[in-house]
Formats: C-alpha cells, sequence, structure tokens
C-alpha cells in the first residue's frame, strides 16, 4: 500500500452540482421489463439516477460547483495556486479541460492546471496529487474539481450500466491552515484488469471502429464507443480487493471503526456497500447512502455524498474514512477531519457553456 500523509492542510469548502433531471429506474421497464427492474433495483439500491443534459458537460457540472464554493469561503481565486479537474468526459481531447475551468473561472496566470483521466477513486487520487502539490509549493490554496457524465458513452440497452450511472460534478478547495488535522492516504492499482471497465474506442487506439451497436457475448447491443463493465470481474475486486486495502489502512492507522463518525464510500451499488459494511464490521448507520436517488456517480461519489447528508448540517467536526474504487482497476482509502459548516448543500443547475468551439 502506497501511503501520503499531509500536515497543515484542510478543507476549506466543498461543493456539489448535479442536474436537475432524475430518471425514474421504473421508467425503463418498458424497454427491460418489470421483472429485470424489481431484480435490478434490489440488487443496487437505486431507485432514480441524475441525468445531465445533451449540452451539459462535465466540466459545467464542475464548473457550477466551483463558482458555488468561492461564494461561500473565504478563499480567494487569487490564491489558488492549482486547479486539476479528474474526470472520464472531457470537453475536448486536447487542451485538458482544466484550461477550459480556468478561464471560466478567471483564475490566475500562477496557477498550475491539468486534468486526472480517473473514474470512481478520482477524489481520492486527486486529492493525493493536489495536496501534494500545495504542500510542496509557496501556494496557499488549491482546487480540485471532479465531473463525470457517465450516461454519454453507455449504451441504451445496457439494462447493467445504463439505470445505474448518475451524473454530477464537485468542487473542492484545500486551504493551508496550522489548526487542522493531518490527511492520510492509501492506494493500491491493479492495471493487469485494466479492461474490466473500459471504453475500448473512441481515442486513438481503436480508431477505426463502426459505431453500429451489435449483440455482444451477453445479449447487449453495444458499440465499442460503449463503456463495457465485467461484471463478475468488477464485483469480485470490490468485495475481496477493496476491503483489505481499508483492512490494511486502518491496520497501518491503528484505528478500528469505532474512531470514524461515518464511512463515506463509492457508491458502487447497495450489495457491494452491504458486503463492506459486513467484512469491516462497520454499522450500517455509519455509512451514508445516496445512490438511491443519483445512482453511482463516479468520481463524484464521495463529495455527493458529504454535501447530501451533512450540506445542511451543523455538526461541527466529522472524523471520516474515505474510499473509492473503480475502473483502472484503481482503489483509494483514506481519513480525514472536516467541518460540517464548509460542505455546502447539494445544487441543481441545467446550465452548460455557450462560448464553445
Amino acid at each position: 500500500m502506497l501511503t501520503g500523509q499531509f500536515q497543515n492542510i484542510k478543507i476549506a469548502g466543498l461543493s456539489v452540482a448535479v442536474p436537475t433531471e432524475k430518471v425514474p429506474v421504473d421508467s425503463y421497464a418498458p424497454i427491460f421489463g418489470t421483472e429485470n427492474i424489481e431484480k435490478f433495483k434490489e440488487m443496487t439500491g437505486v431507485q432514480s439516477v441524475s441525468r445531465a443534459k445533451p449540452n451539459q458537460t462535465a466540466s459545467d457540472l464542475g464548473y457550477e460547483a466551483a463558482v458555488d464554493v468561492f461564494e461561500k469561503s473565504d478563499v480567494a481565486k487569487k490564491d489558488v495556486g492549482f486547479l486539476i479537474f479528474v474526470s472520464q468526459k472531457p470537453d475536448y481531447r486536447m487542451p485538458s479541460t482544466a484550461f477550459v475551468l480556468h478561464k471560466r473561472l478567471g483564475l490566475p496566470e500562477n496557477c498550475l492546471c491539468f486534468d486526472l483521466n480517473l473514474a470512481c477513486s478520482g477524489f481520492i487520487f486527486g486529492l493525493q496529487t493536489i495536496l501534494s502539490l500545495l504542500d510542496n509549493s509557496d501556494s496557499t490554496a488549491a482546487l480540485l474539481i471532479t465531473g463525470d457524465t457517465s450516461v454519454k458513452t453507455l449504451s441504451p440497452h445496457d439494462r447493467t450500466m445504463v439505470m445505474l450511472f448518475g451524473d454530477s460534478g464537485s468542487a473542492t478547495l484545500l486551504k493551508k491552515a496550522d489548526d487542522c488535522s493531518p490527511i492520510r492516504l492509501g492506494f493500491r492499482t491493479d492495471g493487469n484488469r485494466f479492461k474490466s471497465i473500459i471504453t475500448p474506442a473512441g481515442a486513438y487506439r481503436n480508431r477505426n471502429q463502426p459505431h453500429d451497436r451489435v449483440a455482444w457475448s451477453d445479449g447487449i447491443l453495444r458499440s465499442d464507443y460503449d463503456t463495457h463493465m465485467k461484471g463478475m470481474d468488477v464485483f469480485g475486486f470490490s468485495i475481496t480487493d477493496v476491503p483489505q486495502l481499508m483492512k490494511d489502512f486502518m491496520s497501518w492507522r491503528e484505528t478500528t471503526a469505532d474512531d470514524y463518525d461515518y464511512f463515506v464510500l463509492h457508491q458502487a451499488n447497495n450489495y457491494i456497500l452491504k458486503q463492506l459494511s459486513r467484512k469491516l464490521k462497520i454499522p450500517t448507520e455509519k455509512i451514508p447512502v445516496s445512490l438511491d436517488r443519483f445512482g453511482n456517480n463516479s468520481s463524484n461519489s464521495i463529495p455527493l455524498v458529504l454535501s447530501d447528508h451533512f450540506g445542511d448540517k451543523n455538526q461541527g467536526q466529522l472524523h471520516i474514512f474515505i474510499c473509492g474504487f473503480g475502473a483502472g482497476l484503481s482503489f483509494a482509502c483514506g481519513d480525514l477531519s472536516i467541518e460540517t459548516d464548509v460542505i455546502n448543500p447539494l445544487l441543481e443547475t441545467d446550465s452548460f457553456y455557450l462560448d464553445s468551439y
């Protein structure tokens, strides 16, 4: 396990934006059949998903979250020395979407910007990266934006995925401070299973694949431009490798489930959350759930849970355990303390950037 520890940096603000449209899982009954819908809801716990408008990108949602977090925090844009955008749905192949966000937000020239191509582990991988940069610079603040509009690369015929994934964006401000607890993170990667969650075409390998959707071995119509997930491989990874990482991290930290107020976990599906609860002896009331109303939100799962459950509460400081896992395969966890008054309520938006190419 690779570990990272950071002193004297805290989360100074966190906002999450979701589209206004919520698509009920039941609305897919005419396509997939009522029996399949009921089985899906029982297994995943998802009742509806958030769905971006056709012209709305991941960066649009991240931008709205960033505007909100600046309005509600004491961090000035001129002090932001780093901007990282975490997504697998960028605006363009070139340049990095971070530069588009830099322009839209009016951040200073003395600001290092780039994208990270990550999904469900992306928030924690992004934290490690931006904390490392901030810790080793003369900047006093940094902005981490995550965003995904997963539906844009899903086959509408794929009953395993199209009802599962929701769209959203988040913005997290980090600030140097003397009065804060350490942030500790742990990571693992298994590139041997990179094909377990993959969109085979659409970049610079497999460039000439046909766009027509045909029946794959599981009978579902897809093209190579649609994201495909090997369900059993990912399921095995989620209930074996991920809890082992969590155990190893708590062993390193010399903590138990009793030491944390909440476990804010990637919202993969309800069954996986129950398995993690059982294997690590975590009381279910310590695992807040948002996937029932928003679905699996990829890199935004952890911020979305925080905003959904604590954005309108004043509970003081929370000591939380975080964990994200998915495409790569990549998995990460950590613990940190956060004041609930810097967590903002969820905002809804259909806005998108008009100044496109």
